[in-house]
């Protein structure tokens, strides 16, 4: 419907951004999506992004290329460094964390928003569960709210886009609740740092995937290492 108003969601295709995007769905926005090739070490999660996009109905869907990972400075974007497999560490920005990453996404997402009239941006990030990311906390996201209002046309004449962040405060078990009520497609979602067939099961990113899907009640959709891991 035309008279719905737009919202831009950033869509990794990885399980909280298309549980983000599920969620705008639901209250009742007209959603663009937009993913980034950013230099990441592969083509998995975008593979995923359009899977979801399509699953959802998103018609609309943006994959531009910002590489980066041109340098380093990141496991997820530098093959030459090992990716963490010993789970997050409390007080510990790990070595997937990839500078300026959510700065330069947010900021093309504002630009896409003021071209297209979309009222809101929603994201995925999250502090629960990457706590030690300094781009995924409340206050960075307050902060960048500020520069939304003061960097733009649309800010200007007071119709900033607003930075929705619905799961930033959520547990991973919380998100895999919120997911399977809103029909989200959580086969079709991307979450391991490897590139390979199947996940791998043992990066940082599959053990809290595997661990919230186990505890939410949905060991079948956990891989076989998860599984065996509780």
């Amino acid at each position: 419907m035309t008279n719905r108003p737009s919202a831009i969601v950033l869509l990794s295709g990885g399980l909280d951004s298309a549980t983000s995007a599920a969620i705008a769905l639901s209250e009742g926005y007209n959603l663009i999506a937009l993913s980034l090739r950013y230099g990441q070490r592969h083509e998995k999660e975008l593979a995923a992004a359009q899977k979801i996009a399509q699953r959802l109905g998103i018609a609309e869907h943006y994959i531009i290329d910002v590489n980066i990972a041109q340098w380093g400075g990141s496991s997820l974007t530098d093959k030459s460094l090992n990716l963490p497999q010993k789970g997050i560490e409390p007080n510990i920005i790990p070595s997937t964390y990839v500078p300026g990453r959510n700065t330069v996404f947010i900021a093309l997402a504002l630009s896409l928003a003021e071209a297209k009239g979309a009222k809101a941006i929603f994201l995925g990030i999250n502090a629960v569960d990457y706590s030690g990311y300094p781009d995924c906390r409340p206050d960075y996201l307050e902060a960048y709210q500020r520069l939304a209002n003061l960097s733009s046309k649309a800010g200007i004449e007071g119709n900033a886009p607003q930075l929705i962040a619905p799961l930033i405060k959520d547990s991973k078990v919380d998100i895999v609740h919120r997911a399977v009520s809103l029909g989200v497609p959580i086969e079709e979602t991307w979450s391991c740092y490897q590139g390979e067939e199947k996940p791998c099961g043992l990066c940082d990113s599959c053990r809290i995937r595997d661990r919230a899907l186990i505890e939410a009640g949905y060991p079948q959709l956990a891989t076989p290492e998860g599984r065996k891991s509780v």
